[in-house]
């Protein structure tokens, strides 16, 4: 979608970038520039830069850039013409609407949809066709407020009740069909994708219903279905719950598992949990958690399955900004046999203040490991001890916090009845191999300048890396001053070995010649996350400015040259049969033109 230049210019000027970052990050000043901890990636060394002479922002761990849009749309987990809209209503200007690809519109028009579907869902729960439905809730022991409360809702034992309902509003099939709310049959047929099943909606933390999760009534399969990916509902984004927890006035926030864990602990007074759509612990819900927390407690099941997603989402929090707790429910004894039982089952049958208990005593995560790594082994063999020991030393080693190491080398030394001072030699020894690990892998990176000059971003290679080194600098410059440049244009974008950069720079250009200063906050609809995120990256390297014009004919030459070369006009056969050797042997450096 595009929007007015001059519309684009005000916003920016009226949404200061450090201002907007302010109100999600801590930025302290160092120098010309603000740092923080980045939003976008656990870290606990501050490396997120904010430039407020040059509107964007830069972090050095994950690589992630942008101007202040692209930084509301990756916060908010937003569209490029959302986010404008996100900045405009921040700095109370009216919106110039320009839906040319209808994107937007559908976008918008779906979450219509989805409301609509969740009110009709709810109407069905209070008649006589979600009878079936409210039973179930009751067996569950469900209160009506706490389903209210939740917007829960009851889907017909139906075909296509909601298709008819929908259809009755205004909507159209194809607009059921991008909500994922209708199906299509093979011989082209619609009907209902939920029936006959109790209907949770996903309600983001701006109140907009995104999506849907359901469970059946009985043991039929599939037992849980959610909304597929659309335009309003990723999976990775969202988490069940959090419209609700971040109100809580609890110090942390719990992850579960399943929706109805968390609607269970929040009819108990357990207003802070939340649990993820189906899937494990993501980046991107780590980031939205963030804004509103910074002490997770970790409430899987109790099952292989529950252990082995708490291991994945410590190993994904590790050494982040969270402080991290496991709470372990305990398993329930029937008939003599232990059995595994969920956040919901153990309110249940133990009681809210059981879990009160459960959750005050919560291990940290780093004795979670310790657990899982001892229960693996016979500590009362030598052989089995060994191996404890040094597969212990392996966790403990990761350990920034030197006086946290110390305690739980000591404990893990008791555990194995050696003396500490034998088990801090075997973490020492691990730590080692682990840092000579990362040095090697590191030294390999730096001997392959190829590798080093490539761009972090996969997506994104260069072709010829001297024509690219040449054409990041044209860039920088044109960036940083503008003046140094003839007024006609000196390249055009067939010149350019990288088609990012040559699109980059006819943008950038066009701004110029319609009396633009060459920003990069005004190209966060153009390019993608990636393209903007290597931008800033080739902005952070050091261009003088004090040689500029000589600097950018040189860069110019070099672009020229190597365009040649591409056209096949004045190639040496014989340096071009040595490159090509040079290549397939594997030789790095760059070549002496």
């Amino acid at each position: 979608m595009a929007f007015p230049q001059n519309f684009l210019d005000e916003l920016i000027a009226r949404n200061d970038i450090a201002d907007v970052v302010g109100s999600y990050v801590t930025l302290t000043r160092k120098g010309s520039n603000l740092f923080g901890l980045c939003p976008f990636h656990n870290e606990k060394t501050g490396s997120f830069s904010v430039s407020p002479d040059k509107q964007i922002y830069h972090c050095f761990g994950c690589k992630k850039g942008g101007g202040v849009i692209n930084f509301v749309m990756e916060i908010e987990n937003l569209s490029y013409p959302d986010a404008v809209r996100f900045l405009a209503k921040r700095a109370n200007m009216p919106v110039p609407e320009d839906d040319r690809d209808g994107t937007e519109k559908l976008r918008r028009r779906m979450l219509e949809l989805n409301k609509a579907a969740a009110r009709f869902y709810y109407q069905t729960l209070q008649g006589p066709e979600g009878a079936a439905v409210q039973a179930y809730l009751d067996r569950r022991q469900i209160r009506r407020n706490i389903a209210v409360r939740f917007g829960m809702g009851a889907a017909p034992d139906s075909w296509d009740a909601l298709l008819s309902a929908m259809t009755k509003q205004g909507f159209t099939k194809s607009e059921l069909i991008s909500a994922g709310l209708v199906v299509k049959n093979k011989n082209g047929g619609l009907y209902d994708k939920f029936r006959n099943r109790l209907m949770l909606p996903v309600i983001d933390v701006r109140g907009d219903v995104v999506g849907f999760g359901s469970r059946v009534l009985d043991k039929s399969e599939p037992k849980y279905m959610n909304t597929t990916e659309t335009l309003t509902y990723s999976k990775r984004r969202v988490l069940y719950g959090l419209n609700l927890a971040k109100k809580t006035k609890r110090p942390n926030i719990i992850l579960c598992e399943g929706n109805l864990d968390v609607v269970t602990l929040h009819q108990a007074g357990f207003d802070n949990a939340v649990a993820s759509m189906g899937t494990a612990l993501t980046v991107e819900q780590t980031r939205l958690l963030s804004r509103y927390t910074k002490e997770l407690v970790l409430c899987y099941d109790n099952d292989n399955a529950g252990q082995l997603a708490t291991a994945r989402a410590l190993e994904l929090l590790n050494n982040s900004e969270f402080s991290v707790k496991v709470l372990r429910l305990p398993r329930r004894m029937v008939d003599g046999e232990a059995i595994k039982q969920d956040a919901d089952d153990f309110i249940k049958f133990q009681g809210a203040d059981a879990f009160e208990r459960l959750l005050s005593g919560s291990e940290n995560g780093i004795e979670f490991r310790m657990a899982q790594v001892s229960g693996k082994y016979d500590l009362g063999d030598d052989q089995s001890r060994i191996a404890y020991c040094a597969e212990i030393s392996e966790v403990l080693c990761q350990l920034e916090n030197a006086v946290e190491r110390e305690v739980y080398t000591v404990r893990a030394a008791e555990l194995a009845h050696i003396t500490p001072e034998a088990m801090r030699l075997e973490v020492q020894r691990a730590f080692k191999r682990r840092m000579a690990k990362q040095r090697k892998a590191t030294e390999r990176r730096e001997l392959n300048p190829a590798i080093t000059a490539q761009p972090a971003a996969r997506s994104i290679r260069y072709e010829n890396l001297r024509s690219a080194m040449a054409e990041e600098g044209v860039l920088r410059l044109l960036l940083r001053d503008a003046s140094i440049f003839p007024d006609t244009q000196p390249l055009q974008e067939a010149d350019f070995s990288s088609p990012l950069l040559g699109r980059i720079f006819t943008v950038l250009w066009q701004q110029r010649q319609t009396g633009h200063a060459g920003s990069i906050a005004h190209l966060g609809g153009i390019l993608t996350g990636e393209e903007m995120s290597h931008l800033t990256t080739l902005l952070q390297k050091p261009e003088s400015t004090s040689a500029a014009a000589q600097a950018l004919n040189d860069y110019i030459r070099i672009i020229r040259e190597e365009k040649q070369k591409r056209d096949g006009a004045g190639v040496d056969p014989l340096a071009a049969a040595m490159d090509k050797f040079k290549d397939k042997k594997g030789y790095g450096g760059k070549r002496n033109d």
